[in-house]
Order: structure tokens, then C-alpha cells, then sequence
């Protein structure tokens, strides 16, 4: 299994930077592992570097490619949640970090906006609701309807967002990191905090099993996600990168005309919660018959990709995670149903009878409510 992002480029050669008396080591050399030894650089600190792989060779070279302000509820939930003002502030933060990304990545960021898709009336409703606060609040959006070949009913577009490739993102930064002289050991996989140097240890392994955390190790809930790339295809119909279905479904299309589609972890959820780098033909198919909906035809596929995310959960989130409810009586027995009648990606893809549609008859199931942002992390 090969990650397009990983594969477009090839991984630079980081300078050898010897670092004998690290103030801070990191394990995990993805975006988060390498923003961290950035900005401990900047701040006089030394640093070391550690993963078992290369640089963003895990998660961080294998996702959607979206780079969005925000957090992850939408805006009008994280007024009710936060406060009006710190949400504001909150929004305004990742507006900030988005723009000091675009200034570290050059090529590998692409500020094409986002949309933020409604699959049906009732989304429609949710995300109106989030497009009024942000206006509220004075944050450029725009509203947008009928969105591909009136598909779905309405949209937020998000005008700063951006598209990445994450791979040349993270390695660009790691360029970075090493010029303000972090040392970066790749291919070393850390089996004990206690062969590290530095009495300080961040560990950015993200939804892979570390083994370093003693007793929250099992607080991490590893998630996985699922992709795919196709070939190029002879037009663009796809601008910036879209998601919806409370970001169950997502895609964009790269600027070679690759579409790269990803989602459908619904459709086989007791599946997902693991760690297992492989993926799996019930998802791929749904894959498939999705951007063969999308495009109006069947495409040939490049290359298939998993993702790894987290999710950091306390005692009683943990106890309630594997009661996965359905938002609606009868949900999961239509959401089985649709599943079953996904048509195979090899066929025509007929008018109104596509993937999309069935996707009207579905509801996503409802993950339990994180506590507090102090409390939980989540990517």
C-alpha cells in the first residue's frame, strides 16, 4: 500500500545536525513532531528528532491534503460551547497559524478555499446555522447552492482555506528545523523513553501505538481512514477541496487533474478503530463508485492509502465509544441496505443513482462528545 503524497516526490536529504545535549526530544517526525522542534529551535532550545520511518512518512504523508481554520465542530457550536468572544479569538488563532504555514511551505500550499458541503436538507439546515454565526462575527464566507450538478443542496465556501501536499509540506519544514539546527534521526524507532538523552520528551506518534506513555498508552484510540488516487482525468471539476457529510466524505483534485477521495468510515465502522496499515475492498468500493459519481464516469486508479488519527479519550468517553447509535430509528438498516447496493466502481454510473444518492437515505453515527479542549486532542 503507497500513499500518493509520498510518492510524488522524492525525500530530501536533511543536513546532519549533531545534537549531544538535547534540552527536548521528540518521537514522531509528522506535522506535528517537526512543528514542535521548529518552534522549540526558534526559542533557543536543543532539539533531537526521532521516528521509526522518514519524515511525514506515517499520517502526516497520508490524509486529505486540507489545510482549514477552524477546529473541529463548526463555529456557531463552538460559540454555545466557548463563549462568543473565545471562540472568536479561537478562529482567528488558526486563521493566523494557516497564514504562517503558507509562508513556510511555498509550493506545497495552495490557497484555493474549501467547501463545506450539506449531503441533504437536513446538513443544509446545520451549516446555514454555522454560516450566520461566522457572518455574526465578521468572518469571510460565502453560500453557495447546487453545488456539483446540483448534488448537493448547499455549501459553505471558506475563501482562505487552502489545499496541501502534506508529504512536501512536513519534509519543507523539517528543511527548516534542520537549518535552525535540529537533529533528525530518521529509521529509529524509540522502543524506551529511558534511551533518550534529554529530560524532556514529547511524544507526536499520533494514532500509531507508541508504546512511550505508560499508563495513557490506552487512552489513544487509533482510527483509521481511507483513500484513494486516480489517474488524471482530461478536465478540472474540482477547484478546492470539498467535504461533507460531517466530514465523512472528502476529495479535491491535485493540479495534474488527480482526484484524491477519501471517507466512508461509516459504511464499516467497527472496522476502523485500529492501527492496521492495509486497506479494506468494502470502503475501496464505496470509494470507487463515489468518484465515478463524482466525475460521471468510472476512473482508473492510481493508488490506494490509509490514514492514521487519533482520538485522546477519557474513562468515561472510552467506556462509551463502542456504543455507536445511529441518529435515527431505522438508520443503521438503511445505511446496511445502501452499503449493499453500492454499485461496483467498473458501472456506468447512472443519473440520480449513484453513490451520492444513497448517501441521501444515510446518517452518520454519532461519536460520543469530547471533553474540554485541555482534555482531549484530536486530529
Amino acid at each position: 500500500m503507497s500513499s500518493w503524497w509520498l510518492t510524488e516526490d522524492s525525500p530530501p536529504e536533511f543536513a546532519a545536525v549533531e545534537v549531544a545535549e538535547p534540552d527536548v526530544e521528540i518521537v514522531g517526525a509528522g506535522i506535528t513532531g517537526i512543528s514542535a522542534a521548529l518552534t522549540l529551535a526558534a526559542a533557543g532550545k536543543r532539539v533531537r528528532v526521532h521516528d521509526a520511518r522518514g519524515v511525514a512518512e506515517g499520517a502526516s504523508g497520508r490524509n486529505g491534503g486540507f489545510a482549514l481554520r477552524g477546529g473541529a465542530m463548526p463555529y456557531d457550536r463552538a460559540r454555545e460551547w466557548l463563549g462568543a468572544e473565545r471562540a472568536a479569538e479561537y478562529w482567528r488563532l488558526t486563521e493566523q497559524a494557516l497564514d504562517r504555514l503558507a509562508g513556510f511551505a511555498g509550493d506545497a500550499l495552495r490557497r484555493t478555499g474549501s467547501l463545506r458541503l450539506a449531503a441533504d436538507d437536513e446538513e443544509r439546515v446545520e451549516i446555514r446555522a454555522e454560516f450566520e454565526a461566522l457572518g455574526e462575527d465578521g468572518f469571510e464566507a460565502e453560500w453557495r447552492t447546487h453545488l456539483v450538478r446540483g448534488r448537493f443542496p448547499a455549501a459553505i465556501f471558506h475563501p482562505d482555506d487552502a489545499a496541501v501536499q502534506p508529504a512536501r509540506l512536513v519534509r519543507r519544514l523539517a528543511l527548516h528545523a534542520a537549518e535552525a539546527g535540529v537533529g533528525i534521526v530518521e529509521r529509529h524507532r524509540v522502543e524506551s523513553i529511558e534511551e533518550l538523552d534529554a529530560e524532556h520528551v514529547l511524544v507526536a506518534t499520533d494514532g500509531y501505538p507508541s508504546g512511550l506513555l505508560g499508563t495513557l498508552e490506552g487512552l489513544i484510540i487509533p482510527t483509521r481512514g481511507q483513500m484513494l488516487a486516480t489517474e488524471p482525468i482530461g478536465e478540472l471539476l474540482f477547484e478546492c477541496p470539498h467535504y461533507g457529510r460531517h466530514g465523512f466524505d472528502y476529495w479535491q483534485q491535485t493540479p495534474d487533474g488527480r482526484i484524491l477521495a477519501g471517507g466512508f468510515r461509516d459504511f464499516a465502522l467497527d472496522s476502523e478503530f485500529t492501527a492496521d496499515e492495509v486497506t479494506t475492498a468494502p470502503i475501496q468500493a464505496v470509494l470507487e463508485s463515489f468518484v465515478a459519481d463524482l466525475v460521471g464516469r468510472p476512473v482508473e486508479i492510481a493508488c490506494r492509502s490509509r490514514l492514521g488519527r487519533r482520538r485522546l479519550l477519557g474513562p468515561r468517553q472510552r467506556a462509551r465509544l463502542p456504543v455507536r447509535r445511529p441518529r435515527r430509528a431505522g438508520d443503521a438498516r438503511r445505511r446496511a441496505s445502501a452499503a449493499r447496493h453500492v454499485r461496483p466502481a467498473a458501472a456506468p454510473a447512472a443519473r440520480g443513482g449513484g453513490v451520492l444518492d444513497q448517501l441521501r437515505t444515510l446518517r452518520c453515527f454519532t461519536i460520543p462528545k469530547l471533553p474540554p479542549p485541555h482534555r482531549a486532542v484530536t486530529r
